[in-house]
């Protein structure tokens, strides 16, 4: 499927700037004020707005940048969605509902899907007709994925499905799970792994919502009871699961996301423009304390921007990421932690005598202080990327 593109879309010949260009101008003036957190207009919203507004970003040509023109991608380069996503992480824009499908789902079933199954997602993941979660981890294997018991059993054409899943971000909303699950026993640890497109409409799947800190049921448990899916569900080759769950987490740690930096910047640009509206707080701005901290948070940036950059740069030369991709994931989520504990301090302050926008940064930045606890846990805890690194990039023995 080739997309009806926007005419307002550039050429990609035009070259990169020209696109980035359009991604800027087109952004800026189409990103309503009820969706900017920086806004006194904001409001959280809802997510059939936020699926409107992803599917209008795909028609102008800013989603789907470096999937193939066949299946509904506009065939450009990695550099050219940095480009786009250096502009997205300008604004402060809302995160996308449809995340697990265009950056996991999606690159999971480019490398190891039919091409009927890549005709019948992909196009339906990039213009927001579906919604994807992810079912990997379990109650005794999070970030640990060999330890995962969830059961599919082969029974002619079909497979019989048992198990539990959970933190399964989305479900509630899902059309279709990227599920892992075992053919093996738990014995058999790496091998007897295999991933399935099962659609959350099929009888025996329960949703149960998880009630987070900040009050929200995004996370969710789900049960596979008896659910029975034909053999076209399966992606990639039985014993396929291990390689094509490691070639996920790495593609989410390391290219997920890449406005991360340049977003971390807008936040703390948002930051420090709340603080100066109110005279309360603007003379923090002047305390040689939180100067220092302000300073080593846009040091950070400065750093996370050019791992960024770098990667982009590998994988255009054909490099294999490989556990780098833990490098990335650890740093971000560190990185931001860092800063959403810096902003907490400050938006401490705030009194409802506070200007208005300081008001609103304080309920911005208190929801981004207890989320950013939850960036060191998903796609796999700090302790575990830093064991990867020790392991797999530093080759440390690990009886140290």
């Amino acid at each position: 499927m080739q997309i009806d593109k926007s005419p307002a879309v550039p050429d990609p010949a035009a070259g990169r700037a020209v696109y980035r260009q359009h991604a800027r101008e087109w952004l800026r003036a189409n990103l309503p004020d009820h969706m900017r957190t920086d806004s006194l207009e904001y409001r959280v919203p809802t997510v059939e707005e936020c699926r409107a507004w992803e599917a209008q970003m795909y028609h102008a040509g800013l989603a789907g940048m470096t999937w193939p023109l066949a299946y509904g991608g506009y065939g450009l380069t990695m550099r050219d969605h940095l480009a786009v996503n250096k502009e997205i992480g300008a604004l402060p824009m809302p995160e996308s509902v449809s995340s697990i499908g265009k950056e996991l789902a999606g690159p999971i079933i480019m490398a190891v899907g039919t091409e009927e199954q890549k005709h019948a997602f992909l196009p339906a993941i990039l213009s927001m007709r579906e919604y994807w979660c992810q079912g990997f981890s379990e109650p005794d294997a999070g970030s640990d994925l060999a330890r995962l018991r969830t059961k599919a059993v082969q029974e002619g054409g079909t497979w019989r499905i048992n198990g539990q899943k959970i933190w399964t971000s989305g479900a509630a909303k899902a059309h279709y799970c990227l599920l892992l699950a075992r053919t093996g026993t738990v014995a058999d640890k790496h091998r007897g792994l295999l991933m399935f497109a099962v659609p959350m409409s099929t009888p025996g799947i329960r949703v149960v919502p998880i009630k987070s800190i900040d009050g929200k049921e995004s996370f969710a448990e789900v049960f596979f009871d008896d659910v029975v899916v034909p053999d076209n569900a399966r992606l990639g080759a039985p014993d396929e699961g291990w390689s094509a769950a490691i070639r996920v987490l790495s593609i989410e740690r390391a290219t997920n996301r890449m406005y991360r930096p340049w977003r971390f910047e807008c936040e703390l640009r948002q930051l420090v423009t709340a603080c100066k509206s109110d005279s309360g707080l603007a003379h923090l701005l002047n305390d040689g304390y939180y100067q220092r901290r302000i300073g080593d948070v846009v040091c950070e940036i400065d750093a996370l921007k050019g791992l960024v950059e770098r990667t982009v740069e590998q994988v255009m030369a054909g490099e294999d990421l490989g556990a780098r991709g833990s490098l990335t994931k650890l740093y971000w989520s560190e990185c931001h932690q860092q800063f959403a504990r810096l902003a907490l301090s400050l938006v401490a302050h705030v009194s409802p005598a506070s200007s208005p926008l300081a008001q609103r940064a304080r309920k911005t930045f208190t929801h981004a202080y207890f989320f950013s606890h939850a960036e060191t846990i998903y796609a796999g805890t700090s302790e575990v990327q830093m064991d990867v690194i020790a392991q797999r990039i530093l080759k440390l023995p690990k009886d140290l």
